[in-house]
């Protein structure tokens, strides 16, 4: 069988002998919103929660946070209904300001905006990016119940109307991404997503948990503390097409996108598999290690003990986070870094090796890439040098009639029922 993941911007092929079935794990392509400039202004007419317009059309200052290049956010969509809405409230573009939530990514350079932002966005409105490390952009608002530092951009905590723009989707441990998650996290401080980011050891937070979730209540929290009062929501397809846009109070939207997101994504899988090939959906959820990683955590739950999960993510900018890669120097085995992890205590950047290997002690990681080799193997990710290669020496373990599981989105595809 002839099979095609998606690979960067384009595909891997590679072929599998008859006598190993293959399973595609994904849920049945939903279709399109006919109409998605109509969608949004649709879901701006009819704000979900107690969200009101009218109570902001003397707003002197709006701060709108997007999404940095590492997440598909139709923003060519969702902003012009939206920018035209605070237009007819009387809202200058002067006083509109947009913030690229880049959580602790790096910042994204103004050469780069055009890559997330359409002309008319970059020619009529302020767009700054933020740093998660820059103290004197920070402001502190006090703590979460769960002791979480909440530290947030000074300039969008303090505008009148705050204003959150991003997809709801599958979170491997937030459960779930959307409402205020976008700027509580995007635009938080580094000892803000630090402290956040450790409760992921929880055994609630988990891919496709919501309600008993600590990570997202925690995000929730921050989001309520900074006081943002309008979330508007893409729901999208498989083939990154808006099914429903969901605007108004950050919670209500939540609560409303959540079983459609599910809906989209959850797959029944009755077994565990031997061998899992898996993408983590293309560009940019392959833009580099940091976010594919999530390809290999998702792969991982369908995986048997000791069974191969071969990850084919083109990773063109490589591992994605210094503080990663650095803290990653000298390690030889996925064991000493679960050690190190556990001694020094969770920190960003390292938390991406631990994800990685606490599940590379579980299953055989093959790693199919663009990446230098050299740093693939210095973060222990084991490169192979293609997909066909990779699927040859996994077969050799299997053995005839065994079934090969194929994840073509899994940074998206909530597995189910196992």
């Amino acid at each position: 069988m002839r099979i095609h993941i998606p690979y960067g911007h384009f595909f891997q092929s590679a072929d599998i002998p008859e006598h190993f079935p293959v399973d595609v794990i994904e849920a049945p392509e939903t279709p399109a919103a006919p109409d998605p400039l109509q969608a949004v202004h649709t879901a701006l007419d009819h704000p979900l929660g107690d969200f009101c317009w009218e109570q902001f059309s003397k707003a002197r200052s709006v701060a709108i946070a997007i999404n940095d290049k590492t997440r598909p956010v139709p923003h060519v969509h969702l902003l012009p209904p939206l920018l035209q809405r605070l237009m007819s409230l009387g809202i200058p573009a002067s006083a509109i300001t947009f913030h690229v939530a880049v959580g602790t990514h790096p910042p994204m350079r103004p050469d780069e905006f055009p890559s997330i932002l359409p002309a008319e966005v970059l020619t009529r409105y302020r767009v700054v990016s933020h740093d998660s490390e820059d103290d004197d952009l920070l402001l502190h608002l006090g703590e979460t119940a769960r002791g979480t530092p909440v530290w947030v951009n000074r300039f969008y905590a303090q505008a009148d109307l705050k204003i959150v723009i991003g997809n709801i989707e599958p979170h491997q441990f937030a459960g779930f991404s959307g409402g205020v998650k976008s700027a509580a996290i995007g635009l938080a401080g580094l000892k803000t997503i630090n402290r956040n980011h450790a409760l992921m050891t929880h055994p609630d937070s988990r891919l496709g948990e919501f309600g008993s979730n600590p990570a997202r209540q925690d995000i929730d929290e921050i989001g309520r503390m900074i006081g943002i009062q309008l979330a508007v929501n893409a729901v999208l397809n498989q083939s990154r097409e808006i099914v429903r846009v969901l605007a108004g109070e950050p919670g209500a939207v939540l609560q409303a996108g959540i079983p459609l997101s599910r809906q989209l994504c959850q797959v029944g899988v009755s077994s565990r598999y031997r061998l899992v090939i898996s993408s983590p959906g293309g560009h940019p959820k392959d833009i580099n290690v940091y976010q594919s990683q999530k390809g290999l955590a998702h792969a991982a739950l369908i995986t048997r003990p000791s069974g191969t999960v071969i990850l084919a993510a083109a990773c063109p900018e490589g591992s994605g986070s210094p503080h990663y890669e650095t803290w990653m120097s000298g390690k030889i085995s996925h064991a000493q870094v679960i050690e190190s992890f556990r001694l020094e205590g969770f920190r960003i950047g390292p938390h991406k090796g631990y994800q990685i290997s606490r599940d590379a002690l579980q299953v055989n990681l093959m790693f199919c890439t663009d990446m230098d080799h050299s740093l693939a193997r210095a973060l222990l990710l084991n490169p192979v040098r293609d997909l066909q290669t990779a699927i040859n020496l996994a077969l050799e373990d299997l053995q005839l009639g065994d079934r090969v599981a194929i994840l073509p989105h899994a940074a998206s595809t909530i597995p189910h029922g196992i």
